[in-house]
């Protein structure tokens, strides 16, 4: 009998241990749990060894899986620096989750950024709400999250801030003085929208959340329609039908993070995260404060 090992099986050993889950491996690398789980009973079935056992309702290395993950490791080191000694480089997708807030700016631009950084990597992007770009992350549908807030993660980083605008549109008058302002938001929970309010309260100006949108182009749309006025983040450049405002008080910058999956590797992390760096740094400076509408 011929025995072969095999890079592909191989992989998918190695994403099972830094992924923490067949499917969590699988998603990491776009297969079907059940192809992961092959490629263990393969190298098994090669080596004459068990590798992985269940335990409840997960499973666990054995002590022979330990053991042959480190020679697993080392032999796709060898392979992949093979490859790049003769001028290939071994395929990788890079798949980034971002909220909505400047993706039609950031993202364009980042993707140019990534694909100058990593010219043999296809990138991907999702674009969703912070809580579910979080679960994605967590069960490996993507590699890198962009999430508004500092980095809480062990392994996430803060890579700048957001600055961050009001807008309303063109024929929108403020209310009389006294009488709250209408606050066009995201469905809570939301960094921009606590932000919003925050900042509203810090100066004295009443303000009431009159209408709330799921995603950005409902923002938007409520804003364009006049229903009240949108705190933003957008790069400086004023969506479609929107006016900036600056008779408002001036809301601080949010941080922008990226955390990355379990097991990423490091080059990609930090290649997305100095892109990103680099990006934000660049973009437009915040102005100083204006006076304040409706403040008491």
């Amino acid at each position: 009998m011929t025995r072969n090992l095999g890079i592909v099986p191989l992989r998918s050993f190695v994403a099972l241990a830094d992924c923490g889950g067949f499917q969590r491996a699988a998603t990491s690398l776009h297969l079907t749990q059940g192809a992961v789980s092959q490629h263990v009973r393969r190298l098994e079935e090669s080596l004459g060894r068990t590798l992985v056992e269940r335990q409840g309702r997960g499973s666990r290395f054995t002590a022979d899986g330990e053991a042959f993950l480190g020679h697993a490791r080392r032999i796709l080191s060898v392979h992949d620096e093979t490859l790049r000694e003769f001028g290939v480089e071994p395929g990788r997708t890079l798949v980034i989750g971002s909220t909505e807030h400047a993706a039609a700016q950031l993202l364009p631009e980042l993707a140019s950024s990534l694909n100058d950084t990593f010219p043999h990597c296809r990138i991907r992007f999702r674009i969703d709400r912070g809580a579910q770009l979080r679960s994605r992350l967590t069960d490996g549908r993507i590699d890198l999250a962009l999430l508004l807030g500092p980095a809480e993660e062990p392994d996430a980083r803060t890579v700048g801030e957001l600055e961050l605008t009001w807008y309303s549109a063109p024929g929108w008058t403020p209310p009389p003085r006294g009488e709250p302002v209408p606050l066009v938001a995201f469905d809570a929970p939301c960094a921009l929208r606590t932000r919003a309010l925050d900042t509203l309260a810090a100066h004295g100006v009443a303000a009431e959340v009159g209408c709330e949108a799921a995603h950005l182009a409902g923002v938007q749309a409520a804003v364009r329609a006049g229903l009240g006025i949108g705190l933003m983040a957008t790069l400086g450049k004023s969506p479609e039908g929107l006016v900036a405002r600056h008779d408002l008080p001036l809301a601080q910058p949010l941080p922008l993070s990226v955390t990355p999956r379990r097991g990423l590797p490091a080059d990609l992390a930090s290649g997305a995260a100095e892109s990103l760096t680099r990006l934000l740094a660049t973009g437009p400076a915040s102005s100083g404060p204006l006076p304040l509408l409706g403040a008491a």
